[in-house]
């Protein structure tokens, strides 16, 4: 019998608890899956699963031979095709993971893109703000915005993400513009769960300082902490990339002018260059290509922000500096 499809008719038992239900997810019979299952068992040389009259569980080799059915899915699924020209077209499907909002802001358009490209390609875009592990969620490519790489995976740069710290004009006009890094102490900073949560880091006519801030609400979402600064809530170090058309709109002010946070890393991660697919080689290729267009990043924040500085009065608030 055909191992490819046994194996996926053990994953779908696996993953719907019910030999019926897998039967008719893939426009089988009951008695060909069940025919699969004792085929794949038998391969196997063991019991994979436990079956009750109520619920369908894994054995621990079960367990393992879920784990290497996945892996030679997932190899039958990346194998290239050649085309008439005898060049290799990438297809098969992608896994990648990446923060709502890079995914929402840059890699979207990207994905559009390099899909145009490559139309065999099938891209199954994973989204949050946590770091993925690779092997145990099938990620093939992971995007991280850091600048702490697990050295047991490789890392390829492919731009820098610059931040800025800014507020809504609400905000402002209350509790005045800061001068200083230092002046952060003073307001109520939106602070992200994974970075700079106590401490922000800015670069200041050269010299590299530490800021310790606090406020009275943090998140694992930094999209989180914007909405919270459009409503007025406080302070916010943010992307670029994420509020360029929000400076731009006057929605937020941008702060500390002559103070640059630090900027972090953008890399794809993955967790091995030996047999590569095509796809996902030409993916981290053309991400590489994609971030280095500063076009990408929202140019022409700065002066911008500067105008919209000029056209608040901070004095007017009850704590200005």
């Amino acid at each position: 019998m055909d191992r490819l499809t046994a194996a996926k008719v053990f994953m779908g038992i696996a993953a719907r608890g019910s030999l019926t239900a897998t039967a008719e997810a893939l426009e089988m019979s009951r008695p060909m899956v069940t025919r699969y299952l004792a085929e794949m068992e038998s391969w196997a040389g063991a019991r994979l699963l436990h079956r009750t009259t109520r619920r369908i569980s894994l054995t621990p080799a079960g367990e393992e031979t879920m784990a290497r059915c996945q892996r030679m899915l997932d190899v039958a699924a990346d194998m290239a095709i050649v085309s008439p020209e005898g060049a290799v077209a990438p297809r098969g499907l992608l896994r990648i993971a990446c923060s709502q909002s890079l995914a929402q802001e840059v890699l979207a358009a990207a994905m559009a893109q390099y899909l145009r490209i490559y139309p065999q390609v099938l891209v199954d875009l994973q989204i949050g703000a946590r770091a993925v592990n690779l092997v145990q969620e099938r990620i093939d490519l992971a995007i991280r915005i850091t600048n702490e790489v697990d050295p047991n995976l490789i890392a390829r740069p492919l731009a820098q993400c610059a931040s800025v710290i800014c507020a809504a004009p609400s905000w402002v006009v209350e509790h005045g513009l800061p001068q200083r890094a230092e002046d952060l102490a003073s307001h109520n900073c939106l602070t992200y769960s994974y970075f700079g949560k106590s401490l922000w880091e800015f670069h200041r006519a050269g010299e590299r300082i530490t800021v310790p801030v606090s406020g009275n609400l943090s998140a694992n979402e930094p999209q989180v902490l914007l909405a919270a600064a459009l409503a007025g809530a406080g302070v916010s170090m943010q992307p670029v990339y994420a509020v360029a058309r929000l400076v731009a709109d006057g929605k937020l002010i941008t702060l500390l002018p002559g103070h640059e946070p630090l900027a972090l890393g953008v890399h794809g991660i993955f967790a091995s260059r030996s047999q590569m697919s095509p796809a996902l080689r030409t993916m981290i290729d053309f991400l590489a290509t994609w971030f280095k267009d500063p076009a990408r990043w929202a140019p022409g924040l700065k002066g911008e922000a500067r105008r919209r500085r000029k056209s608040i009065n901070p004095h007017a608030a009850n704590g200005s500096m």
